[in-house]
């Protein structure tokens, strides 16, 4: 998952796509300074390629970011002076410091396998956050709202290249588990790879449980971030 091959498209794939970084950024800094007005760092947990950070960095004035894919650690770092994006698993990293915002964007949070793997991200999330500080999680679609079967398509054309993908989504024992097939095309040539992705389908009962039990006072946004939602919680102070 997320190897050098996709990390090396990643940023032209989804831009291309229409994903818009800095929307994204700019509305989950008004969520945090909705709660938090004075917040003034930030980190980005299963940040990719930095992304999402690089907006970031205009609205916070201290930012970092934690990736569990070395190739997209290498190509985060580039867009960064300094020790700003680390290598760290979400579920167990140590920074040795905290922020007044931690964010995980994406759906990413869906690549915790069980309950335990959760509880213990969003334990750790709170680990990194000062007292009041706000945690927003984008989280992926629940077992309730995931579409069995789902399939899609994209052609980008962008910085002479040609990308395409297709992607199928299934359900397998209480997870979606999403075939992509790559293919790009450059001047030199054609290539094709494919990924497999694994995303745990909780409830939204079970991500307000797990808030619960890692010390949040939650709440769910609906409709928002493509119809996923996002979890808006405060750490106590």
């Amino acid at each position: 998952m997320y190897g050098r091959e996709f990390a090396e498209i990643y940023d032209l794939l989804h831009h291309g796509r229409g994903k818009d970084y800095h929307a994204e950024a700019a509305f989950v800094a008004d969520l945090v300074r909705a709660r938090a007005p004075h917040a003034r760092s930030l980190v980005d947990i299963a940040c990719a390629t930095g992304a999402h950070l690089v907006a970031f960095a205009e609205l916070f004035d201290e930012v970092a970011g934690v990736e569990i894919s070395e190739p997209m650690v290498q190509v985060a770092r580039k867009k960064f002076d300094g020790e700003v994006v680390h290598l760290g698993d979400m579920r167990e990293f140590a920074l040795g410091r905290r922020f007044d915002a931690v964010t995980c964007m994406f759906g990413s949070i869906g690549h915790t396998m069980s309950d335990a793997e959760l509880d213990a991200a969003l334990t750790c999330f709170g680990d990194h956050l000062n007292p009041g500080g706000v945690l927003v999680v984008d989280p992926w679609w629940f077992a309730e709202t995931f579409t069995e079967g789902y399939i899609a398509g994209d052609v980008v054309e962008l910085e002479g290249l040609t990308v395409a993908r297709v992607s199928h989504a299934t359900r397998v024992s209480g997870k979606s588990r999403m075939e992509v097939h790559y293919t790009v095309a450059r001047p030199e040539g054609i290539t094709h790879f494919a990924e497999t992705y694994l995303a745990s389908l909780y409830t939204r009962q079970q991500y307000e449980d797990a808030f619960a039990r890692a010390g949040f006072t939650a709440e769910y946004l609906p409709g928002v971030q493509n119809g996923r939602g996002a979890f808006v919680a405060v750490r106590g102070t």
